[in-house]
Parts: structure tokens; sequence; C-alpha cells
């Protein structure tokens, strides 16, 4: 039994596809099947269950996950406890980003980070937030950007980047625009264009609504602020953003913070295990590009 083979039944597992832990481990389908196929020969079990498109595991495979998982950490913790007695970190540091967001502070703490520790491989993810919180919690992420309805997700350490209230935005002629302040009551007689769920806003105002049992029509799903701006700029419902998010669009909508909603929507990074060096030396440059720094989309 090889680490690599571990490696390749956690990928799978994970992606619960071949194709794409093979994208992930950066060789080819064959190659991961084929020692995938010798690991369950040295096991005596099948690991997965191939009968249908998506790849699952077996009982067998349930039962040898979380300790294939212990395994590649603790070789792991071998070159990291050397890397740190060395002052050089070394491995593999798999960051997470929510979907539509570009937030380049955290683009400029990745690049002084690996100009920093260049031996480190970096891999970027993006996602939305309920799955890249599960993905810190299981371990397959080492740290996230996510926009949520809290701080910290339960279980994890958060890092609060931007709270914002909800905001309605709409173009000019529209009812909301001529008043000076909306209720949850008043955006919900109108379409609505915004997040999809899994996102910090969408989660948000989804609670929101069913706090005072209102149903909205979703009209319009977008994971890019600039596109639902762009789709209410064209009465095609009215948008629901954060406040950073809205401003850059002022020129173009009307916007009105939504009074009672109270509950803020939260741009934070996340993290779990801070025993990984790698992951105290990113928050260390997060922390540092981040401050003093505004928000762009979440």
């Amino acid at each position: 039994m090889e680490l690599r083979q571990l490696e390749y039944f956690v990928a799978v597992a994970e992606e619960q596809s071949f194709t794409r832990a093979a994208e992930r481990v950066h060789i080819s389908q064959s190659g991961v099947s084929a020692q995938i196929r010798q690991l369950e020969r040295e096991l005596g079990a099948e690991l997965f269950d191939r009968s249908a498109r998506t790849v699952t595991l077996t009982v067998a495979g349930k039962a040898a996950l979380e300790h294939a998982r212990a395994a590649l950490a603790a070789a792991g913790a071998v070159g990291q406890a050397v890397g740190e007695v060395t002052d050089l970190i070394r491995g593999r540091l798999t960051v997470g980003m929510v979907i539509g967001c570009t937030l380049t502070p955290l683009f400029d703490a990745l690049a002084a980070f690996h100009q920093a520790h260049p031996r480190v491989e970096i891999t970027l993810l993006e996602d939305n937030s309920d799955r890249l919180v599960e993905g810190v919690r299981t371990g397959a992420v080492d740290l996230a950007l996510i926009g949520a309805a809290t701080a910290a997700p339960d279980g994890l350490d958060a890092l609060t980047i931007i709270s914002e209230r909800l905001t309605a935005a709409v173009p000019a002629g529209h009812p909301l625009a001529e008043r000076r302040r909306v209720t949850l009551h008043d955006v919900i007689a109108y379409p609505i264009v915004c997040m999809p769920p899994g996102t910090g806003i969408r989660t948000v105002f989804d609670r929101a609504c069913a706090a005072q049992g209102l149903q909205p029509a979703i009209a319009l799903q977008a994971s890019a602020a600039d596109a639902i701006a762009d789709l209410a700029a064209r009465g095609l419902g009215v948008a629901v953003l954060s406040e950073s998010m809205a401003r850059s669009h002022r020129d173009r909508l009307t916007v009105r913070t939504i009074d009672d909603v109270a509950t803020p929507a939260v741009l934070a990074l996340i993290w779990k295990n801070t025993h990984n060096p790698s992951v105290r030396e990113l928050l260390v440059h997060s922390r540092r590009a981040f401050t003093g720094s505004g928000p762009d989309q979440r």
C-alpha cells in the first residue's frame, strides 16, 4: 500500500468521479483507476460502487476513508515538522473561494504567500459557500473565503472581512425608487434577482423571508453582483445585494437598505486546522492584505 494510492482514493471519494479526481491529482484517469484497483486487490474489497454515473463509496470504502485521510495527514505532518525546524514550509494548500468573488486582497495574500513559500503547491477551488464550509470541515479545503449569515460556522474558526446589511436596488422609475425606506414586504411584492442558494446573501434573505412568513418570487439568479445589477437595471426584477455590492452601481440603480432585515451578510475567511504551518502563514498574509481594504464582490 502506497501513500499515492491513498491520495487517489481520497480524491475519488471527495470528487465522486474518477475524471475529476485525475484532474485534481494531475495524472490520467486510467492511472488513477489502475492504482485504485491495485489498492482494492491489496485490501481484498471494492472501495467504490462504479455502477452509476456518480461514483460512491461502498461500506468498505466508507470504513477506509477516515483512516486514509489520517494516514495522509500524518505523512504530511512529518514534512511539516521538519520544515518548521528548518524554517522551510512545503506541501499543498487548498484554498476555497466563493463563486463570483473578485476580492483582490485574497489574491494579494496568495501572491505574497507564494513568494515567501514557493515550495507550497497552492490549489484554488471555487464553489458555493455551503460546500466550502463542508470542505473545510472534512479537511478537503484548508482555508476558504465564504459568504455567510454568521461570522463563524459551527466548529470552525473565522476572520470576518466584511459585515453589511442587505439592500434593494432598482432602476429609475421603479416604484421602490420613490420610497425613502423599504421593508422586506415592500421588496418581495416584485420579482427578485439575487444570488443562488448556498451563498451568504441568499441565506440571509431566505431566512429573513421565512421569519416573516413571506414567499418571494425569485425571477433570476446569478453568481456575480455585476450580473445581478445588469438584470435589475433592465427592469427584470429587484436586485438584492449587500451595501458594497450595490454601491458601485449607484450610477444606474437606486439603492435602499431593507429596513427590517437586521442580520448582516458576512464575508469571512474560515479554517479548522492551524496545526498546518501553511494555514498559519497564509492567515498572516491574509490579515495583512485585508487590513484597510474594501470589498468588491461576495
